[in-house]
């Protein structure tokens, strides 16, 4: 397995001075993340399941539309979720009427409430260590609602919580240096993952969003 220093020389052979540019910003503190109110956690899960599997533009054009269909998003509003707004849901133009997505909203309010007892969302996934992303992962795949896979770390990542994507290019990367040989889905090859991802952080002091933007942009 190569160094950070080592795969960064790699992208920036590639893209040369657009390589800061194209890794962008990093994540916000995560002193900044805790004081995101739940109803924007609920947002930004629900629009990353609309538009899993459909047109992002399409979601994105009617998103004010599912603000005002979902009132805001109110985690206690939508926990308790009752039959005939699901089934006036399920009628709503305003919306993507997809029945199954739309009970992930309530799904994923009562799962927001669960955590209220350990200090809320906002505290419990900007306190997780990034040493076990894997494991904060996990957690949305057992315990909300369609969130597994790549929509759960899209869904971290555009809500501002410091993480890789094991996008397309970033898992050829770690295929190239030997950590895995597909695309990982047991806990053997997860666990791999995480100890390269750990060790190009020790190695760089570099955010994991970081690192996994690099590996992206090597390929």
């Amino acid at each position: 397995m190569r160094s950070f220093d080592e795969i960064h020389a790699i992208a920036a052979k590639r893209h040369g001075r657009d390589l800061a540019e194209k890794i962008g910003n990093m994540s916000p503190p995560a002193s900044e993340l805790a004081k995101l109110p739940e109803d924007r956690w609920l947002s930004t899960f629900t629009k990353l399941i609309f538009q899993s599997g459909f047109n992002w533009s399409v979601i994105e054009n009617k998103w004010d539309g599912f603000e005002e269909a979902f009132k805001g998003f109110d985690v206690d509003a939508c926990a308790f979720m009752a039959e005939d707004w699901f089934d006036d849901l399920c009628q709503d133009t305003r919306i993507v009427r997809y029945p199954a997505k739309i009970r992930s909203v309530q799904d994923n309010a009562l799962f927001i409430q669960g955590l209220r007892d350990r200090g809320g969302i906002a505290k419990v996934i900007s306190e997780w260590p990034a040493s076990d992303y894997f494991g904060l992962l996990a957690l949305l795949k057992k315990d909300a609602s369609r969130l597994g896979g790549t929509t759960g770390q899209y869904a971290l990542r555009i809500i501002g919580r410091d993480g890789f994507i094991l996008s397309r290019d970033v898992v050829a990367r770690l295929i190239a240096e030997g950590v895995i040989d597909k695309a990982p889905t047991s806990k053997k090859a997860l666990a791999a993952v995480q100890d390269a991802f750990n060790t190009w952080a020790d190695q760089s002091g570099k955010s994991m969003t970081e690192i996994s933007r690099v590996l992206a942009l090597s390929i």
